[in-house]
């Protein structure tokens, strides 16, 4: 059973998420053929068109309004068609255009400042790579050599954000505790250097395991 911090925390990501999905990929995949996004340190946002979350704000271009309301006003405001990227990957969680949102501060903070860690380490870690936020399962990640490097904001298998390592080829040993490969629950109390540090070390751990396998 969840305490009330991580149901809220739940509740602000999946809004979060939709929010992405529905009000940046969507629309930005209509626009311009892509679905990939980008984190910011205070929130995440398109790559070929100008719409971002900015802490508590959605905002496009020099403009913006508050993410509070229905999600139908803040697309109506920002100009833009509401909904997620059609034809792309299965959509399994929709935010509903009538949704009237309720985020909570803090774990929007917490999640901003997770998943830019994550990018952060994953530039550190693997700096040919390019860190991607995707829209489908709320990960900034890079796959390199036939590995997926990445932080998610949690999902059904874990609530809370968690960095991974997921080998296309399934590995066997001590290191991998998850059916994907292995994952590392963030301390949710680190500041972002903190976070990217334990990050990094994380996905170093990884790649002595994957040669170790090898």
């Amino acid at each position: 059973m969840q305490d009330d911090s991580t149901a809220v925390y739940v509740s602000t990501r999946r809004q979060l998420r939709g929010i992405a999905e529905t009000l940046i990929a969507g629309p930005q995949y209509r626009a311009a053929g892509t679905i990939k996004l980008a984190v910011r340190a205070d929130g995440f946002t398109g790559v070929a068109v100008p719409l971002r979350v900015h802490g508590d704000q959605f905002v496009w271009g020099p403009n913006g309004v508050a993410l509070a309301g229905p999600v139908s006003d803040i697309a109506a405001a920002a100009g833009v068609q509401p909904g997620p990227p059609e034809g792309v990957y299965e959509i399994t969680d929709p935010l509903p255009v009538d949704a009237v949102l309720d985020i909570d501060r803090t774990s929007a903070d917490l999640l901003y400042r997770s998943l830019y860690a994550g990018g952060f380490a994953l530039g550190r870690v693997l700096p040919g790579g390019h860190p991607v936020l995707w829209p489908e399962h709320f990960d900034v990640a890079v796959t390199a050599d036939e590995v997926n490097f990445g932080v998610s904001a949690g999902d059904d298998y874990h609530a809370l954000p968690y960095a991974y390592v997921g080998p296309w080829t399934p590995r066997t040993g001590d290191f991998w505790n998850a059916p994907f490969g292995a994952v590392h629950p963030l301390d949710t109390t680190l500041d972002m250097d903190g976070l990217a540090a334990s990050i990094a070390d994380f996905f170093h751990r990884g790649q002595e395991e994957l040669t170790r396998g090898r």
